[in-house]
């Protein structure tokens, strides 16, 4: 990683802190990852060479500069998707600084929209960080776009488990996929689709 990109890092991670000690409406709020969570994520991304990434909630763009640093690496790309106007925009300028657009593709849309009209199998790595209330609804077309032994990774399984509770239990329950909780930053639930 380029010092650039460490130092952009660094200063996207710190205003995410600050913004959403100092904000209560969470709309304004960045809500990213932990740093640790982005060091696992791209790992993730490289080690299964997971080269169609799609990121349901953008935020500030912190943690799709993860996924497009190790997409860098592996010739991939990430496809991610915001539906708030101002961490759209906000997202947009830390790509450019980021160096890294060429492996971006930013959506400005409703995410439950976009998995209806994606082919299947389309993406190797699915990132959900957003609205959880809406993940069960989007379970059916989340299968139907990751391709046999695609990998779902969802945010906040620990710090918000009362709320992710039905989805992972519903994914769980899926005998075609496989399943685990790894205990990285707020938790994260890792779902691989089974190939056959």
């Amino acid at each position: 990683m380029v010092e650039s990109l460490r130092e952009l890092l660094t200063e996207l991670e710190q205003f995410g802190q600050e913004n959403d000690a100092a904000i209560s409406d969470r709309l304004r709020r960045m809500l990213n990852i932990t740093r640790d969570t982005g060091e696992f994520l791209s790992v993730l991304t490289q080690a299964t060479n997971a080269k169609r990434v799609l990121e349901i909630g953008t935020s500030n763009g912190y943690s799709t500069l993860w996924f497009a640093q190790a997409a860098q690496k592996i010739a991939g790309h990430v496809t991610t998707v915001e539906l708030s106007e101002h961490k759209f925009d906000m997202a947009a300028k830390n790509f450019e600084r980021s160096g890294l657009s060429d492996y971006i593709t930013p959506l400005q849309c409703d995410a439950g929209e976009l998995l209806e009209s994606v082919d299947d199998s389309s993406f190797d790595l699915l990132f959900l960080d957003s609205n959880r209330s809406e993940y069960l609804q989007w379970w059916p077309n989340i299968k139907r776009v990751l391709r046999e032994g695609g990998l779902l990774v969802v945010d906040n399984a620990t710090s918000h488990a009362d709320e992710m509770a039905a989805f992972i239990e519903l994914v769980s329950a899926d005998s075609g996929f496989t399943t685990c909780t790894v205990p990285v930053g707020k938790g994260e639930f890792l779902a691989t689709r089974c190939g056959g």
